[in-house]
């Protein structure tokens, strides 16, 4: 803590105002939500905790020692604690891309290296840097995330914005997050959300069929085979645009032709029900936030089948990758890949 904590200061420093102003929100937002968070055991013991969050949290305890008794996931003080935040999202991310690019613009930080997004505690602030990217003729997608790694440096809480999630999903985002703590490569946010991705689908499976819960693991197979869905067409809209973005043709034909791709996209049946929750239109960023979740997906779901579903085998695979240039462990993961399939959390 006390590393990740000199790291930031070191960079404040050195930092213009407007990243002065970023780093300051970043730590007083942490700081903020860690300071709310009360002992689950202490919540669990008060007469005065509403029955329904006390109901809540022992779930929650239950996916937590799953996690690391079944899924070999740290077993630290993550999830031990929890804070009441008052607002939907934990933190609101920016994606940003250019005008005829799907690689998103990356933002480097200390500890977590260079990633694909840019986190603000408060939606109002997400949004005027939105507007700054848009200024600079780069596409800009805004969304709200309950929860969000700090790979082990501090202990991460449960948090209001997801705790009253369906059982499955709950358990999903709990396992997301810890798998970050586990595997983390600086610089290559696809890479660290492909394998958390697997290992938050594979351990939701396990969890519920060790509870016996048949009907409920059904219901979580069909919504991760809409999923798939909503991630093909995605997927389409893509590869379609990478292949206008490669052409030589005049600027203005170039957006004509890119708007008629994003309208064909919005007027999808599967996206317009996948897509629901967002608040504006899709483009070049929003399709880079789907693949950064999406494109390495497949090559991790091959090397949990040929570990036969043996976790710490899987994990001893994924760690050698890891020690690996990012060219070269790409291409070792997408050598036998074929279709994506995973959202946006």
């Amino acid at each position: 803590m006390r590393a990740f904590l000199l790291s930031v200061a070191s960079t404040l420093a050195l930092s213009g105002c407007e990243t002065l102003s970023y780093y300051a929100q970043a730590v007083g937002g942490h700081l903020e939500l860690t300071g709310r968070a009360r002992p689950v055991a202490e919540l669990l013991a008060d007469a005065q905790t509403e029955p329904q969050l006390r109901e809540r949290l022992a779930i929650a305890q239950s996916v937590r020692d799953f996690a690391s008794r079944e899924l070999k996931l740290p077993d630290n003080g993550s999830y031990r604690r929890y804070s009441e935040l008052g607002r939907p999202y934990a933190v609101w991310n920016v994606v940003a891309a250019p005008e005829f690019s799907l690689q998103p613009v990356p933002s480097c930080f200390p500890v977590a290296g260079c990633v694909s997004y840019r986190g603000y505690f408060a939606r109002e602030d997400a949004q005027r840097h939105a507007a700054r990217e848009r200024d600079r003729s780069l596409d800009a997608f805004v969304y709200g995330v309950p929860a969000y790694s700090t790979l082990g440096f501090f202990d991460d809480p449960l948090l209001s914005t997801f705790i009253g999630w369906p059982e499955a999903e709950l358990a999903r985002l709990v396992f997301h997050e810890l798998a970050h703590q586990l595997v983390y490569v600086k610089g290559d946010s696809t890479f660290n959300e492909g394998f958390a991705v697997v290992v938050d689908r594979h351990g939701v499976e396990r969890w519920l069929a060790a509870s016996g819960r048949a009907a409920d693991l059904l219901k979580f197979r069909e919504a991760r085979e809409r999923e798939r869905s909503f991630a093909r067409v995605l997927d389409e809209a893509r590869a379609r645009l990478e292949a206008l973005y490669r052409l030589d043709i005049p600027p203005a034909e170039m957006r004509a032709r890119k708007r008629a791709e994003f309208e064909r996209l919005a007027a999808d049946p599967v996206y317009v029900r996948g897509a629901a929750r967002f608040e504006a239109a899709p483009n070049n960023a929003l399709l880079a936030s789907f693949a950064t979740y999406s494109e390495l997906v497949p090559g991790f779901e091959r090397l949990l089948a040929e570990a036969d579903g043996e976790l710490e085998r899987f994990y001893a695979s994924v760690k050698a990758l890891a020690e690996l240039d990012k060219a070269e462990r790409w291409r070792r993961l997408r050598s036998q890949d074929s279709a994506t399939s995973t959202i946006l959390r």
